[in-house]
């Protein structure tokens, strides 16, 4: 109940979906001879399309995400990775039995890149398909593929294919990691982070965090940013969702606190 309320929600809640809810309320009201209502919803829509897509309030906003956890200094050893799912496209992945990789394609490389440091560890794959109808193959067998055509050894795999958000992430990698010795390295975006250590940590899981796929640079100031608009639509659309789910998970008692720390 509580993935397919999520979806609901944000599928109003975010930017986009704002901007043409307060459209579609000024409609009803200039057709309700309301046209000075009509005129402040339209306004607020403009607004905040405006601030979303032609500034980088989007980088300002995920930027105290991804400064949360930093990369980690190599450690002398890893027992099993984990990659949550985020970073492919199940349903395109599965019809073309191909990796069909979104803007989180960097979960992979660095998966990848860990588990050629550390030949020893196994590696766990998170994923189910996390959309509402279930369409499409897990993440977990679309990265199987990803690993085995990269010359990683399939029994070094493990599937976990179940899962559909962050929580579920945590409770059912919990028992693949019932022996999977002391250092666990977690992978997944930056600004995913925070969110994800503390779901683990509430399975009474420690896990070595190690973020990749960056968008910010750490440097922002509030100011125009012409360069990509649908990319900044995009950043700020994660951030808010982000900063939701920390807030909705901690209001739950899902994790201990509202912004985990290392």
């Amino acid at each position: 109940m509580f993935f397919v309320v999520s979806k609901l929600f944000w599928l109003v809640a975010q930017p986009i979906s704002i901007v043409l809810l307060l459209m579609l309320m000024a409609g009803v009201l200039i057709a309700f001879g309301r046209r000075w209502f009509a005129l402040t919803a339209l306004s607020l829509a403009v607004l905040l399309l405006g601030l979303t897509s032609l500034t980088n309030i989007g980088g300002i906003m995920i930027r105290p995400l991804e400064d949360r956890f930093a990369v980690p200094a190599m450690p002398e050893r890893v027992d099993a990775i984990v990659m949550l799912g985020g970073a492919t496209v199940s349903s395109v992945s599965g019809v073309r039995q191909t990796v069909a990789m979104n803007d989180a394609g960097e979960r992979l490389s660095t998966t990848l890149w860990l588990a050629q440091r550390f030949p020893q560890a196994r590696i766990v794959l998170s994923g189910g398909g996390g959309v509402l109808g279930g369409l499409g193959e897990s993440e977990a067998e679309t990265a199987r593929r990803f690993f085995v055509a990269l010359g990683i050894e399939s029994d070094r795999l493990v599937l976990e294919p179940e899962s559909r958000n962050t929580a579920e992430n945590a409770r059912f990698t919990r028992e693949l990691l019932a022996e999977g010795g002391n250092t666990v390295a977690l992978v997944t975006s930056a600004f995913h982070m925070p969110r994800s250590v503390g779901l683990f940590r509430a399975q009474g899981v420690r896990v070595l965090p190690w973020p990749t796929d960056y968008r910010s640079t750490g440097t922002e100031q509030f100011g125009l940013d012409l360069a990509d608009l649908g990319g900044n639509l995009t950043i700020a659309s994660t951030a808010m969702r982000e900063w939701i789910g920390l807030t909705v998970y901690w209001a739950t008692g899902q994790i201990e606190s509202w912004f985990p720390e290392p």
